[in-house]
This record gives structure tokens, C-alpha cells and sequence, in this order.
């Protein structure tokens, strides 16, 4: 394969930004380099202003740029918008219109539209991904993709679709290049998920990946560890705690369909509780 081969390959699977190994705090970076640069103008000030001499009335102070906010205090900021808007909403048409004013996530300024639900909201199961891909976001809809596929075969093996499912992500939109999702871009979407589920108020969670199993599990354990068992799932709105299971994202499936058999298992566990709650 040529190098434009190679490059028109990465562009139709959607890899459309290169990022590093390592996660970058640009938040961070901007304040020092603030910090840096008010280090660097301050003593220019000091000596165009010494004691005891008379300044020059046309003469200006050279001007200190404002250092940027610490980034602890903007996601602070931001988490506490998402809260109060999501608490705000009685509906869930109310949820998705706050989702799409809420500018506090950066993800939403790359990503071409919110992906907020696909399915029936008053299904008795709801299905929670992680984030929207290339294929999510141009749609609007969550798992219209390869993985969108899979999981319909999914459902469809315990006599569900998407008509009988409710299905979402933890995070609305799509981060560049497909990449996972920060822990600091699934906090400030925690309040949306959270206020979702008590909405929809299903009988059962799924929940596909490690991503929407640690976020509202509140578990650090891989998902490998956490599948194929129950967990108990209470958020502020809810009656009563909601079993949810924990399994295999889809596209994690078509990477190593070894574990399929597994996914399998869970959905059965899945069809046999369906039977037995309300």
C-alpha cells in the first residue's frame, strides 16, 4: 500500500486529527505560558516606573496581559452549568435542547452535531455507549455504524430492535479522530447521562464498554472483570436502583469477535431478567 493509499484509508475510517500517546492538558499549558509572560513583562514595568523619577506624561505603563483561569476552576465551572441544566429538564425533548446549548465541553466544538438517542423511550431496556464515530456524528444517531450493525444483530438475537430498545452514549458528541473520550470530557458529561437515565426510568441498563461502566458504575475495573454480573445503578431522580450489566462494546467485539461469545452470554442474562422485572 502507497503512502496516499495509507492516507485515503486513514480519512475513510475517520481518523481525520494525529494526537499523541500521552494525554495534553491544554488548559494547563495556556496558564503558563500566561504565567510566563507576565514573569517576563512585569520587571520592564518596574524599571520604566523607578522611584523617585517623574514619568514622561505621554509615557504608558506597558500592558500585563491577564493570566487565562486555572483549568480546575473553568471545568469546575463548566461541571456546575451541566449540572444545573440538566437538573432543569422535565422532559426529555427539555434535555436535549440544554445538551445543545451547553457549550462547556470542547468536543462539541469539533464535531458536526449532538447525538443524543436513538430508539423507543419507553422501552423496559436502555443501551448506553461510550461517544458517538465518524458515522454517529454525521447521522445524529447513535450506532448507525459497523458497530451499529453488530449490536442490532445483538438485540435481535433476544427478540429486541430498536423499536423495543432505547439506546445513547455517555458522551454526546464525537471527539476527534475517534479517539476515546477523556475522564475530564466523561465528568462534564455526567450530568446529562445521569439525568437521561432518570427520564427514560427503564427497567434495565446495559452498558456498552468500560467507559459507560466505570462512569456510572463508579468502578475503575476492566470491563472484562465487570461484565457478565449484575450491578445495582441509583442516580438523583431515580425510585429505586436499576440492575445494569456490564458487557462488551460492539466495536471491541469486531476487533476480537473471540469474545463474542461472552456479549452473547450477557444478552441472554439480559433476555432472562427482561422476564422476571417490572
Amino acid at each position: 500500500m502507497s503512502p496516499q493509499q495509507l492516507l485515503r484509508w486513514y480519512l475513510d475510517a475517520g481518523v481525520d486529527e494525529t494526537i499523541g500517546e500521552e494525554p495534553l492538558d491544554r488548559y494547563a499549558l495556556a496558564q503558563t505560558h500566561a504565567q510566563a509572560q507576565t514573569r517576563a513583562v512585569t520587571p520592564v514595568a518596574r524599571s520604566m516606573a523607578q522611584p523617585g523619577s517623574a514619568a514622561h506624561p505621554h509615557q504608558q505603563t506597558p500592558h500585563q496581559p491577564a493570566a487565562f483561569p486555572a483549568a480546575a476552576p473553568l471545568a469546575a465551572e463548566a461541571r456546575a452549568t451541566a449540572s444545573h441544566l440538566a437538573a432543569s429538564c422535565k422532559t426529555l425533548p427539555e434535555l436535549q435542547a440544554a445538551m445543545e446549548q451547553f457549550d462547556g465541553c470542547l468536543l462539541k466544538k469539533s464535531c458536526q452535531r449532538t447525538v443524543f438517542a436513538d430508539g423507543n423511550p419507553e422501552a423496559r431496556i436502555m443501551l448506553i455507549g461510550e461517544a458517538p464515530g465518524a458515522d454517529e456524528d454525521r447521522l445524529g444517531l447513535p450506532f448507525v455504524g459497523a458497530s451499529g450493525k453488530l449490536l442490532d444483530k445483538m438485540l435481535a438475537s433476544i427478540g429486541l430492535d430498536r423499536s423495543s430498545a432505547y439506546i445513547t452514549n455517555v458522551v454526546p458528541w464525537r471527539p476527534p479522530g475517534n479517539r476515546k473520550p477523556e475522564p475530564t470530557e466523561i465528568e462534564l458529561c455526567l450530568p446529562f447521562i445521569e439525568r437521561h437515565i432518570a427520564l427514560v426510568d427503564p427497567a434495565i441498563l446495559v452498558l456498552l464498554g468500560g467507559a459507560p461502566a466505570n462512569a456510572l458504575l463508579g468502578r475503575p475495573d476492566a470491563i472484562s472483570r465487570m461484565r457478565g454480573r449484575w450491578w445495582d445503578y441509583q442516580c438523583h431522580g431515580l425510585a429505586r436502583p436499576l440492575p445494569a450489566m456490564p458487557t462488551f462494546h460492539p466495536a471491541y467485539l469486531l476487533r476480537t469477535p473471540a469474545h463474542k461469545r461472552e456479549a452473547w452470554l450477557d444478552f441472554l442474562a439480559v433476555r432472562k431478567r427482561l422476564q422476571t422485572v417490572a
